[in-house]
């Protein structure tokens, strides 16, 4: 198991760092706990990133802002996503292991540098699901208003 995950690592080393977290973020919308499930390759939910991190089960906030989201990591790195990134937002059962009751999970779809990816957020308390993607679709670009008035919000 230890060397497939080298080897995914090897495998995935040209996709970009992750993004510094501006200093000036202000105060957030709305701060929601829960457990961070994965980001994996976009429309891919099997296809699990390993490289910065990424593919690591942690427990986080996620901290949505005017300009940005900010995903706070417990023992990984954070991951910043900027509102002009953020190209979906709906909900799902599962993602790369980790499976849940229907649309039990926040999906985020957003670009990493060029690459498009997703990543899986699932709060703690269920009642802060509704109200997280909320804030997070009232930051898509206009031009989105497929996934801001989707079946899954």
């Amino acid at each position: 198991m230890g060397w497939g995950w080298r080897n995914k690592l090897k495998r995935q080393s040209d996709v970009a760092q992750l993004p510094a977290v501006p200093t000036d973020l202000g105060e957030a919308v709305i701060s929601v706990p829960g457990m961070y499930v994965v980001t994996t390759s976009g429309g891919d939910w099997l296809d699990r990133l390993a490289v910065h991190g990424l593919g690591i089960r942690t427990t986080a906030v996620v901290h949505v802002y005017p300009s940005g989201i900010l995903v706070e990591r417990t023992g990984a790195q954070e991951i910043f996503i900027a509102a002009q990134k953020l190209t979906e937002v709906s909900t799902g059962s599962g993602m790369a292991g980790k499976f849940v009751e229907k649309d039990g999970l926040v999906v985020i779809g957003w670009l990493l540098e060029n690459t498009q990816v997703d990543t899986g957020f699932r709060t703690t308390e269920a009642g802060a699901k509704r109200p997280l993607i909320h804030a997070l679709q009232a930051l898509l670009p206009e031009d989105s208003d497929t996934e801001r008035n989707g079946k899954n919000n």
